[in-house]
């Protein structure tokens, strides 16, 4: 495929490598290239991709046996709002209250025509929705599969003038030039990070002054504790359906206040904390937990920063 095939709707690259600004796919300093591929720039460093290869070979693993994706144009077509599998709808639910919340109330439709980044994309759904209400989405994940990875975004073509610009990339190396988007959303992603901060100080990087970034669907938890168990429960589900461990990559898992306040005060931001209304039962999952003797459930809220003008 020839460089112009992807739209790259006016986006300044960076070498994900030496992290030098570059005018195309190759970067004249170190040598690296962005290869294209199916209409996905490969943006991961060989030693990335080295970095990476047990979690995303285990994550497609997991994805696949809990029956994500789907050989129906018509299922990503509906993403949030409808899972035609039937596999997922609860989370599928609450998908798309988050979605609806960001969109309604944190990008709020004043700025349409400003360019976001989609980190975490997956399959693209929320850079689908994105584009059809006007925004300028890109799509950045790990995975380019075609059916739970960006891979999966063709079927947005039929709905769609353009497809927008996926990037296979690693989030704390980002393969654009600073400060050129209006928005950063980690797209239910965040809690994948191996660390927070540099995570976070890399999409902050990208924004423009007063741009913001948000964090979307990681699970929070009002003890460290209640966190590391999930983690701990997980990581025991996984070894009984696969007989072996997922731990290749040291991924952070969940929030908490203290995390979030140590990146406030890393990074010099504020967070604001938004909790859309997901339903009565999954408000009342803390209370049947505590009175039957469980561990804490997750709790999800939206977390938004701003990008000040001495960032």
């Amino acid at each position: 495929m020839t460089a112009e095939e992807p739209s790259l709707s006016g986006i300044r690259l960076r070498c994900p490598r030496c992290r030098t600004d570059i005018g195309g796919w190759d970067c004249p300093a170190c040598g690296f290239s962005i290869v294209i591929n199916d209409d996905i720039a490969r943006a991961l460093p060989p030693e990335s991709i080295a970095h990476y290869a047990r979690f995303v070979d285990d994550y497609e693993r997991i994805r696949e046996s809990e029956g994500r994706g789907s050989e129906s144009a018509a299922f990503y077509l509906g993403l949030p709002y409808r899972d035609t599998s039937g596999r997922h709808r609860g989370q599928w639910r609450i998908r798309a209250r988050s979605y609806d919340y960001l969109a309604r109330h944190l990008l709020d439709g004043a700025g349409r025509g400003n360019r976001i980044l989609d980190l975490g994309a997956g399959n693209g759904w929320m850079s689908f929705r994105l584009a059809l209400a006007g925004y300028r989405p890109c799509a950045v994940d790990l995975l380019a599969n075609d059916s739970d990875g960006l891979g999966a975004a063709r079927h947005y073509r039929t709905r769609l003038p353009a497809l927008f610009p996926r990037f296979q990339a690693e989030i704390r190396r980002l393969p654009f030039a600073d400060e050129q988007f209006d928005a950063a959303v980690f797209n239910a992603s965040f809690h994948y990070a191996e660390d927070y901060e540099a995570s976070l100080r890399e999409a902050m990087r990208c924004l423009k002054k007063g741009g913001v970034v948000i964090i979307s669907d990681t699970p929070w938890y009002s003890r460290q504790e209640s966190g590391e168990q999930m983690l701990a429960d997980r990581r025991a589900a996984f070894r009984r359906s696969h007989g072996m461990a997922a731990d290749s990559i040291a991924t952070l898992g969940f929030l908490t206040d203290e995390r979030l306040g140590r990146m406030e005060d890393a990074l010099s931001i504020h967070w604001d904390v938004h909790r859309p209304w997901y339903g009565l039962t999954w408000a009342m999952r803390p209370l049947v937990a505590k009175c039957r003797g469980r561990r804490e459930p997750s709790r999800f809220r939206l977390y938004v920063a701003r990008k000040s003008a001495g960032s």
